[in-house]
């Protein structure tokens, strides 16, 4: 890498996990509306232990590897690899909304790097296969954004996203929220170390409320979030 690319890698993963970046992140509750209004989920410890149960059981398990996965095949160039773990990511999505979810978010990713001219995203514009890790992969290579720190940012983003719905549906103040994401901050290098080890074979999710609350969201009587 050379020394602009390196110093220009930390300013582009702060703008690929910015709240700004317009890609509607902020439209999805990721199954967190539903718990709240189940009831699940009412205060500020049980925010956080929502947010960690899943970072746990499935980011650790299931998004972070085949995010490695995809980004060594960007590296690669290698389009089968790269369908086949895109391919697998959408089909462990238990629920029509969080498969919907992901692939609006990687296609608005797709058209925001082709914009920012990052040529081979323009390839995965209208593709059956595309997720969010797919274009948030290919961000990283083409910007020269390590590996783990492409995957602290990816499940950076992912929390500070819970828990701005949290402040908004539990509800929490500004203070809960950050609290929260002071003690997400920590744990960050831990879930990514916990992620590096999984084999082929065993990456998967085990999070049996999120499926059931996504599902049933799909028809709650009142919502703020798409999903």
């Amino acid at each position: 890498m050379t020394d602009s690319a390196a110093a220009l890698a930390l300013p582009r993963l702060l703008q690929l996990v910015s709240p700004a970046l317009p890609v509607g992140a902020y439209a999805y509750s990721g199954g967190l509306e539903y718990a709240v209004d189940a009831g699940w989920v009412g205060n500020r410890e049980q925010a956080r232990d929502w947010i960690a149960g899943l970072a746990e059981h499935s980011l650790c398990r299931l998004d972070l590897p085949v995010l490695r996965r995809l980004y060594c095949a960007w590296q690669a160039d290698d389009r089968a690899q790269l369908e086949y773990w895109s391919a697998f990511l959408a089909a462990s999505r238990e629920s029509a909304e969080l498969l919907a979810e992901d692939r609006q978010l990687g296609m608005a990713l797709a058209r925001l790097l082709r914009d920012l001219d990052v040529p081979r995203a323009q390839d995965w514009l209208q593709a059956a296969t595309v997720t969010w890790a797919t274009l948030f992969s290919l961000a990283a290579v083409h910007w020269r954004i390590d590996a783990p720190a492409m995957q602290q940012g990816y499940l950076w983003a992912w929390c500070e996203n819970q828990v701005a719905a949290a402040i908004k549906l539990v509800p929490l103040g500004q203070t809960a929220g950050q609290q929260i994401l002071s003690w997400c901050a920590q744990q960050l290098p831990l879930w990514v170390a916990d992620a590096a080890d999984i084999a082929d074979d065993d990456i998967g999710q085990l999070a049996p409320a999120l499926a059931a609350g996504s599902a049933l969201h799909e028809t709650q009587y009142s919502r703020l979030f798409r999903s």
